[in-house]
């Protein structure tokens, strides 16, 4: 143990004793007045302090001057580090010049500097195993401080440490601990078996040709075996030689082993186990007691004890069986390995339509004209009186009213309101009535339909791209959704009917004339209550990837693409469906191309005239209707290996070795 001393206060006074001394040797000493008589200081009773007083009168100025130069020269070697240097001239300053009281002072503060630094240093030397150095250091500090209890404890326990150096006695060597078990030693090399012989023969033989006593348990049998065996070394020999006799082996030390035949009872009796408590941090009570039925199971582990509050579990078994659990515990510990998917899904919409041309009239209609302006005549008189009050038109000026009364709005006929082309008879020189116009009653008008022109272009381009990442545990599924939720009722029901049964007091007014008004207003209505089911539109990818041992991922895909087919049966919409399902192997960090869709349409649309449309060159002129639409589908998924914790390869085989029944 290291021990770290602190040094006494009196070290602060050391300077201000330096300072306060420096002027004493340049005051001249005192000197007695030569008046007093002999006799009557012979007569006084002699007193110490004027004894010492006497004594300090007698020191030269000569030795003054030296024991302050001595302090000086003391007080830098003290500064240093040099404290017994420095303790021996504060010493000689001490007796060239005691009745200075700092010099003593100094010697007990570099006495006690000293002190410390030699127990410091005995501890040092005792950590680094040098026993000799440190009890050679502390006997100087017990040397120039008796009494110091420090130096006194660092003795002992020097002491301690050479009585724990000592041999015991051999019962006392191993009271306290539990060794390891013992591993043999084989000597190094192959040979080569050819006997014939017994079972206990063929051990001991086996055995000893690689330097290792065998010695014979009773249980194996005297039985004749043979044993051919060329150029094989020890591990290898033993192994067939405890198939061969059905037996196996305990070291006692590197050259001794007890070999007995192989049962249950024989390995407990005989074979070494091992106690361990393994510590399993953070698993959950159900998990720990997994970890106790694989041990107990798949390890043979007969004593294995469970602490679900410790989280650790303590196993009874040999060193063989031991070293597997740990190592399967290790690999299963480390966690699975764990994935990053990256999905990038492309889409890309390209939709045109253009509509040029002209659209000549679908329709005709022919009329009399006669008859029309006589109609219109006949309803209007009134009105036709006032235009020709006016001085708008003349009285026989058919044409001219007929134009004024349509122009005003004042009549509204379809016939005369666009435009006409008469042909037959003449409508001039008519009087009041258009039956007086010479050939009016022959005159025919033709009325054509309307007539657009179209010059349009809508187009329009769409880019989404979605970047979606997944970490996924190694075989741990995930599902990716991107689109709707469509509502789609399945079914409804009423909560009341239209016809109530008449009960007293509830249908009627019974006691409560209010009852009545507040079950008609629930009798007049029937509500309905539809049952929905929610169907997922757009793209439904679920991926499970499976890390292999030679830098690849095994990608599991189900891909499902849902949307509207824009009919419907008995008001439920029909889906257009389309699914896919695979595994893609790729290796990790490189893209794969899951989809690649696309969707194309065109349409094209006349409207004319038939035959005159047809003609090359003059269909452009007539109406065209254009649609195009693209749409292109990308699905990318690239894999990223986060944390892998298989190695490259098999990981090492253990063989773990049960209790064996008898044959």
């Amino acid at each position: 143990m290291m021990r770290i001393w602190r040094m006494s206060a009196a070290c602060v006074a050391v300077p201000m004793a330096m300072a306060s001394c420096l002027a004493w040797p340049q005051q001249p000493a005192p000197t007695e007045p030569e008046s007093v008589p002999a006799a009557a200081a012979a007569t006084k009773t002699p007193d110490p302090n004027q004894k010492d007083a006497a004594e300090a009168k007698q020191v030269r100025n000569s030795d003054r001057r030296r024991a302050a130069k001595l302090y000086l020269a003391a007080s830098k070697l003290f500064t240093d580090g040099q404290f017994e240097e420095a303790m021996e001239e504060y010493q000689q300053a001490a007796r060239l010049d005691p009745g200075n009281a700092n010099y003593p002072l100094a010697v007990s503060v570099a006495r006690s500097h000293l002190v410390t630094a030699l127990v410091q240093a005995a501890a040092k030397d005792r950590l680094r195993g040098d026993a000799a150095a440190a009890r050679s250091a502390l006997a100087r500090a017990l040397e120039l401080d008796p009494k110091n209890i420090q130096v006194n404890e660092h003795l002992y326990e020097l002491g301690d440490d050479a009585l724990r150096g000592q041999p015991g006695p051999l019962y006392e060597q191993g009271a306290e601990t539990a060794g390891e078990a013992p591993e043999l030693a084989p000597v190094a090399g192959v040979h080569t078996f050819h006997l014939h012989t017994d079972q206990p023969q063929i051990i001991q033989l086996v055995f000893n040709a690689y330097g290792i006593e065998a010695t014979v348990d009773e249980s194996v049998r005297h039985v004749p075996a043979r044993l051919d065996l060329d150029n094989v070394g020890f591990e290898a020999a033993a192994r067939v030689v405890g198939m061969a006799t059905t037996s196996f082996y305990v070291p006692l030390d590197a050259h001794r082993v007890l070999v007995a035949h192989d049962t249950r009872e024989n390995r407990d009796q005989f074979q070494r186990w091992e106690l361990e408590t393994v510590y399993l941090p953070g698993l959950t009570k159900e998990e720990l007691t997994e970890v106790g039925n694989l041990a107990r199971n798949v390890f043979d582990v007969r004593q294995a004890v469970t602490e679900p509050t410790a989280g650790t579990i303590s196993l009874r078994a040999p060193e063989q069986t031991l070293n597997a659990f740990n190592a399967t515990m290790r690999e299963l510990l480390d966690g699975r390995s764990q994935v990053l998917l990256e999905v990038h899904i492309i889409q890309l919409a390209h939709t045109s339509e253009r509509n040029t041309g002209v659209n000549p009239p679908q329709t005709m209609g022919v009329f009399n004209v006669a008859s029309e302006a006589e109609s219109i005549f006949t309803a209007n008189q009134s009105l036709i009186q006032q235009i020709v009050s006016s001085g708008l038109a003349a009285p026989g000026d058919f044409l001219t009213i007929l134009g004024i009364l349509v122009a005003s709005g004042q009549v509204s006929n379809s016939i005369f309101s666009g435009g006409i082309a008469t042909f037959g008879g003449s409508l001039t020189n008519c009087g009041t009535s258009v039956y007086s116009c010479n050939g009016a009653a022959t005159t025919f008008a033709l009325a054509p339909g309307s007539l657009s022109a179209n010059i349009s272009l809508n187009t329009s381009e769409t880019r989404e791209l979605d970047d979606l990442q997944l970490r996924l545990g190694d075989g741990e599924a995930a599902t990716i959704k991107s689109g709707t939720r469509y509502p789609i009722q399945t079914a409804s029901f009423s909560g009341l009917g239209a016809s109530i049964p008449n009960i007293p007091g509830l249908t009627g007014a019974g006691a409560s004339g209010s009852l009545s008004s507040l079950l008609a207003s629930y009798s007049g209505s029937v509500p309905n209550f539809p049952q929905v089911e929610y169907q997922d539109l757009g793209l439904t990818l679920k991926a499970t990837p499976k890390v292999m041992r030679n830098d690849e991922v095994a990608l599991t895909l189900d891909l499902k693409i849902d949307a509207l087919a824009g009919s419907s049966i008995n008001g439920n919409p029909i889906l257009n469906n389309r699914s896919w399902s695979g595994v893609v192997t790729v290796r990790k960090g490189e893209a794969t191309v899951l989809v690649s869709e696309l969707d194309k349409s065109e349409s094209r649309a006349i409207s004319g005239t038939p035959g005159i449309s047809e003609i090359p060159g003059l269909n452009d002129l007539t109406g065209n209707d254009n649609q195009k639409n693209h749409a292109s589908l990308l699905i990318v998924i690239t894999p990223h290996v986060v944390r892998g914790t298989q190695a490259a390869g098999h990981s090492p085989m253990m063989r773990v070795e049960k209790g064996a029944t008898v044959r």
